[in-house]
């Protein structure tokens, strides 16, 4: 049965797709590669899994202001994310939501909630998920 989740939307729109759910932040620069959209920061615990068409879920954005450039390349390549479902703002997240412009929520404890695989339809005008679970 689909679980209701509501938060607050940051950027309007509707989408959907499986969840990547993080569990650290990624970093703007070096950490996805645009061109593929694989998370490439070698420490990071999702190391090799690929953001592209996904519905990322993700505690938050850390590094540099780069996360605007890469999201923005990973947007013109077709591998940025359909979504971002993320728990803290910051000033990186902020311009790299403007850049890449999917829908976004924020405002929501997904630990536990929403797994990597689940089908997550994200409504960034409404703020809400719905979240069907896989398999």
């Amino acid at each position: 049965m689909p679980e209701l989740l509501h938060g607050t939307g940051v950027v309007a729109g509707r989408a959907s797709g499986p969840a990547l759910v993080c569990t650290a932040p990624v970093s703007g620069w070096g950490g996805i590669d645009p061109r593929t959209g694989t998370i490439v920061e070698s420490r990071h615990p999702q190391h090799g899994s690929s953001v592209a068409g996904t519905v990322l879920v993700l505690p938050g954005a850390k590094g540099s202001s780069g996360w605007s450039g890469q999201f923005h390349l990973a947007k013109l390549q077709g591998t940025a994310p359909c979504a971002i479902v993320f728990t803290r703002m910051n000033s990186k997240l902020a311009l790299g939501l403007v850049v890449l412009h999917v829908p976004a929520v924020t405002g929501l404890d997904t630990t536990g909630t929403i797994r990597t695989g689940d089908l997550v339809e994200v409504d960034g005008t409404a703020g809400t998920l719905l979240v069907r679970r896989k398999g």
